[in-house]
């Protein structure tokens, strides 16, 4: 039987895409395998979504390409392969087959095809077969936690985003099948499902459903579990979604929400909504109506135009708020934008300093908020366990993005699920405590 293996790169959206994939494959009757090199269909679903992504991307699968031989294929999709088509086959021969986005039927069909015949390659770890037809990509260990996308593309039109161009406008994913996914993965033992999209409070609009209902719905089904939420518009956190989030207590209060940046004349030229004045009542209505809620935000330094003042704004902005979570992009221009058609660019080594100048502010902000959490006991969720040391989560953070607790115990290998957890003190980023009797 011949064997695969998908790398992703990227977003959690993208991790969904590779899930739906393995799939399809398990039930055309290949088998997943963990290893690359253990594999006949090597698979690489890629990020094009700003430079670093998109070299990230290559370098993987130039990477990659050094196990391509007799009875092996590299076969790459994604974003990169919606946007770049041409480039990739002309500059990277050794990619067997190249699609776009939204075509992973399609790539199935053509593993199916041509692995009729292949010998399967000798495995260096037991193959492993996806435990269920419907079950997400074989992963060691398997995670406690399910991304679920419920839309695909966006209606927004921010000036420096790819995006739209590469995945189309907002089409949002019926409700009765985000219900029948989310009932699966909680059957299949999730502890988390995760809502994504690329602008989540805009789902529904096109079908006539809203984020507030599709939340009443998973949060109805039988099961021991939370709910999160990732990728909030924020001119669209309104009292509606407040009140779901008062009202539903399997929600997570943690607020996702890219602002991208605080000054108005910087924002107006991305072509986002909203401003500094509206950002900061929209925080204090959160943290108000929500005392315990976590606030995440990410923002972009060196956008075309940004001057000193505009920085020296920015970095105010993000003392006065005091962020939970917050994440810097350094701007690129992404081909086809009219953000990189601006002729005045920072210079690479200015957003260095300013991207270096947030996160080191950022990082004395999350000491301190970090510090709230020592003496108090939280529900946490564990996610892995190395050696003596179990790695689990709280409410106020996401998987992969944010910080973790550590809980040190002799028996930490055979905890799992959903632990009850003494904070005993704190770094920058991370927790430490232990396990309540």
């Amino acid at each position: 039987m011949a064997s695969f293996s998908i790398v992703t790169m990227g977003c959690p959206k993208n991790q969904v895409d590779s899930g739906k994939l393995s799939r399809l494959l398990v039930e055309y009757g290949l088998t997943s395998v963990e290893n690359v090199e253990d594999a006949n269909l090597i698979l690489v679903n890629t990020c094009g979504f700003i430079q670093d992504a998109k070299e990230e991307s290559i370098e993987e699968i130039l990477g990659l390409s050094r196990y391509r031989a007799h009875n092996r294929k590299l076969l790459v999709f994604g974003c990169l392969g919606e946007r770049y088509k041409d480039e990739l086959i002309r500059e990277i021969p050794e990619i067997d087959a190249l699609w776009g986005v939204g075509k992973e039927t399609e790539v199935a069909g053509f593993c199916k095809s041509v692995s009729v015949g292949m010998q399967p390659i000798p495995v260096t770890f037991a193959a492993t077969a996806a435990p269920h037809p419907e079950a997400p990509c074989p992963k060691t260990p398997q995670p406690p936690y399910e991304y679920l996308k419920i839309a695909e593309g966006c209606n927004r039109r921010c000036l420096y985003c790819a995006i739209p161009g590469i995945r189309g406008p907002l089409v949002s994913a019926k409700p009765g099948v985000v219900l029948a996914e989310a009932e699966e993965a909680v059957k299949l033992g999730k502890k988390e499902l995760i809502l994504v999209a690329q602008d989540l409070t805009n789902y529904g609009v096109d079908i006539g459903y809203t984020l507030e209902r599709l939340i009443d719905d998973i949060a109805s089904i039988n099961g021991d579990f939370w709910l999160r939420l990732l990728y909030l518009y924020p001119t669209r956190v309104d009292e509606k979604l407040l009140d779901c989030f008062k009202r539903q207590s399997r929600l997570c209060n943690y607020f996702d929400i890219p602002l991208q940046h605080s000054e108005d004349r910087i924002i107006k030229s991305m072509g986002r909504a909203g401003g500094r004045k509206q950002y900061l009542e929209l925080v204090r209505a959160i943290r108000t109506e929500i005392p315990d809620a976590v606030v995440r935000t990410t923002f972009i330094v060196g956008y075309p135009g940004e001057e000193e003042e505009d920085f020296a704004g920015l970095r105010d902005f993000v003392e006065e708020v005091c962020f939970d979570n917050l994440g810097v992009f350094r701007y690129s221009d992404e081909e086809g934008t009219p953000a990189s058609l601006i002729k005045k660019k920072v210079p690479k080594y200015v957003k260095k300093r300013r991207f270096d100048d947030i996160m080191t502010l950022q990082s004395h902000l999350s000491l301190e908020n970090n510090r709230r959490y020592v003496g108090n006991s939280y529900k946490c969720l564990i996610d892995d366990h190395s050696g003596d040391y179990a790695i689990g989560r709280m409410f106020c953070h996401a998987p992969e993005i944010d910080g973790n607790v550590i809980i040190k115990n002799p028996h930490a290998s055979d905890i799992r699920g959903f632990v009850r957890v003494k904070i005993d003190d704190c770094s920058e980023y991370d927790l430490m405590g232990h396990i309540e009797p």
